[in-house]
């Protein structure tokens, strides 16, 4: 389980899946959420990316501002730092 620190990127779903792959999980609107991916820093910590409470139906090429869930928030600092670097 990992939570949210503070860390979060607007991304849509199409950029994560085109870089990440699949999500780990998927539910639907009426769930807090609805798209999951698990994730690992460079120094192999685990990270979560996770879009919080949208309540709504949406596409994959809407933006949307995606948690950043961790064990700490220096693992979400370092997550959020990479992904910043991987869709620069």
């Amino acid at each position: 389980m990992t939570s949210f620190h503070d860390h979060d990127i607007m991304l849509t779903r199409y950029m994560i899946e085109s870089k990440i792959g699949e999500p780990n999980y998927t539910g639907d609107s009426e769930e807090k959420v609805q798209y999951e991916w698990i994730c690992e820093t460079e120094n192999g910590d685990v990270f979560t990316i996770y879009d919080w409470k949208e309540y709504r139906d949406y596409n994959e090429y809407t933006p949307i501002v995606w948690h950043i869930g961790g064990h700490s928030k220096g693992i979400t600092e370092q997550a959020l730092t990479e992904l910043e670097q991987l869709f620069k």
